[in-house]
């Protein structure tokens, strides 16, 4: 969840008169605005030069009796993309009794917006999560994964395999094993499913951002090795899983883990989709959680684009053009 920031940069005279006098500046901050507009005028005694303060590199001046100068900078306002995503949310569609909820870090700028409250289930995407805990827990120990784990990571992450999520799950502890490495990876929203049912494990979308954070960041409780081995995997995802945050994606360029499951209680669809996207050049990370979906086909295009709207908060230069005031 930032800003453009101006510098304000104060410029010292490089007169002086000595032996004769000290000259002595007065600054006087004469009005502002609401936009962050600021204007300094600088007057400096016994005919010395004009000392100006800016608040951004772009001033204007003028001359004023007496040859005094008043200095007018103007700083640009703060982007509220959180107000730029709730605007390009407007325009997804979400059928009667469906929720979603969407969030976007920029890897680059460390920018991020997001876009609605509330815990989801997990559904499959906690296998992310699971694989995590299990390899920091192999961290502490100082072993590497065995093969058997390996050939279930592979399974979970990449065809989505429940049978090998269910093996790693009580390997790790199931909900005490990854709630414990959530508070390590700086997760405040998630609690493991009870008992069996890891794929009723509640979290929330700024949580699945912070998460991605840890695999694919530099500042993570995980080695590089450990985060490579679960991006090689998300990067692998089954060809019938190549939907959901893939589509703000350009062709072929993401790693993603998605999650799918139909409730009986409801006879509605929870869909999830989380990971990393890259346009031109340029990467992000997209979390999309979603229930009460009539279908799965409806739960997918409704991820889909959300995920289309929040990327595009810091590529689609109408969006961005949209200041928090308009």
């Amino acid at each position: 969840m930032e800003s453009s920031r101006a510098r304000r940069r104060r410029a010292r005279p490089s007169w002086a008169r000595p032996f004769l006098y000290t000259a002595l500046a007065a600054i006087t901050i004469v009005g502002g605005t609401a936009a962050g507009t600021v204007y300094v005028r600088a007057q400096a005694h016994s005919g010395s030069g004009v000392v100006s303060s800016s608040a951004s590199p772009s001033a204007s001046g003028s001359a004023t009796a007496g040859g005094k100068e008043s200095v007018e900078t103007v700083a640009q306002p703060a982007v509220d993309h959180d107000a730029l995503l709730s605007a390009a949310m407007k325009s997804v569609g979400s059928e009667d009794g469906a929720r979603v909820s969407v969030a976007v870090l920029d890897l680059e700028s460390g920018e991020s917006a997001s876009y609605g409250d509330g815990t989801f289930d997990t559904a499959s995407i906690v296998k992310v999560d699971i694989l995590a805990t299990l390899l920091l827990q192999a961290q502490d120990a100082g072993r590497q994964l065995t093969a058997t784990e390996r050939s279930y990571a592979s399974a979970m992450i990449e065809n989505s395999d429940n049978a090998s999520a269910s093996a790693l799950w009580q390997a790790i502890g199931e909900a005490g094993g990854l709630d414990a490495a959530n508070e390590r990876f700086g997760l405040t929203g998630t609690e493991g499913g009870d008992g069996a049912l890891w794929g009723l494990t509640r979290t929330t979308a700024a949580d699945q951002l912070t998460l991605l954070e840890q695999v694919f960041g530099d500042d993570s409780e995980l080695s590089e090795a450990s985060r490579a081995y679960l991006r090689e995997l998300m990067g692998r995802i089954a060809a019938d899983q190549h939907w959901g945050v893939s589509a703000a994606a350009d062709e072929g360029r993401w790693a993603l883990k998605n999650g799918w499951l139909p409730r009986s209680t409801t006879g509605r669809w929870d869909i999830n989709s989380i990971g990393r996207v890259t346009v031109d050049g340029h990467a992000y990370l997209v979390a999309a959680l979603s229930d009460g979906n009539s279908t799965k086909a409806k739960g997918i295009s409704l991820v889909e684009a959300a995920a289309r709207a929040a990327v595009s908060v810091f590529t689609d230069d109408d969006v961005s053009a949209v200041s928090a005031s308009g």
